[in-house]
Parts: C-alpha cells; structure tokens; sequence
C-alpha cells in the first residue's frame, strides 16, 4: 500500500468525506452486503497494512475505557481502579471514560502499546470496519479516515468497486 502523509491524510479525508457519507448511505439500504464488503476489504486492505508505522490512532484519540478495561488496566499496573482513572482518564460530554491527554500514556517510542495484551476493548477493535452493523456506525466510519490511513483506503475501495 502507498503510504499517504499523515498531514495529506486528513486533507484527502476531507476532501472525500461528502462522496464517503453518499456512498455510507447507499450501502447502509443492504446492511448485509454492506458488512460483507467492509470485512473483505478490511482484510485485503490489513494484509498490506502496518500499523506501527503509523499508530496515529494512538497519537491522537483516545479509546472509550469500559470498567473492564479500566480494572484490567489498574491490576496490571498494581494500582486501585479509583487511582488510574484519576491519573489516566475522564468523563468526556457523553459520560465516558477517555484519556486526560494525546498521545496515548501506553504507546512507546516504537510505536508499540506496553500492555498490548490488556488494551481497552476499544484498541482491540479499531479501526471498527471489520464488525457487524456497519451502518450503525458509519458517521463514524467516515471521521476515522481522517485518523487511520487503512481506513481512508477501505472506504477508496469500497467506493471504486461500486463504480
């Protein structure tokens, strides 16, 4: 895969995202098919994908810290759960837990996570293209090739085999 710029990621993204949420639309009528075509070019599109060579996911959102991922996290960490979302996280407008600060307190120089093994359900699962009900979360979708180059090329894809 063509490596785009972080810096052009988002000016391409942009510049993308009314023909993206047009498409999202479309395909959100066949919910079916629309999953099937996410999780087919999510794989072709990952085999060609490294995401150490960018994690810019982690450089600059936070995941939603469920309690699980919160008690797993603290005991990993010998510290109380009361304690790490003290230091770590806060309720953001919508009530849920995410980080004080960017980039992420786990991700290391290599771009690595150093509880890799005990990530947030939410790291595990991003960029989100391969899940079910992809019409649930197609706005969602759309804002995330601002932040994940796999996902702006999922979403180029999908859009080129519909044409």
């Amino acid at each position: 895969m063509i490596e785009q710029s972080l810096s052009k990621l988002t000016d391409l993204a942009t510049a993308k995202k009314k023909s993206h949420k047009k498409m999202m639309a479309r395909l959100k009528k066949k919910p079916k098919e629309m999953d099937e075509l996410f999780r087919d070019t999510h794989d072709e599109v990952f085999e060609e994908t490294d995401c150490l060579k960018c994690a810019n996911c982690c450089k600059t959102t936070s995941p939603i810290f469920i309690d699980k991922d919160i008690d797993r996290l603290a005991s990993r960490m010998k510290m109380k759960s009361v304690d790490f979302i003290e230091k770590y996280l806060y309720l953001d407008n919508e009530g849920d837990y995410v980080l004080q600060q960017s980039p992420c307190f786990l991700l290391q120089e290599d771009n690595t996570c150093f509880l890799y093994e005990d990530r947030p359900r939410a790291c595990r699962e991003y960029p989100h293209t391969n899940r079910k009900n992809m019409y649930q979360i197609s706005n969602l979708t759309v804002k995330n090739a601002e932040i994940c180059p796999a996902v702006y090329h999922i979403l180029e894809r999908i859009q080129a085999s519909l044409h």
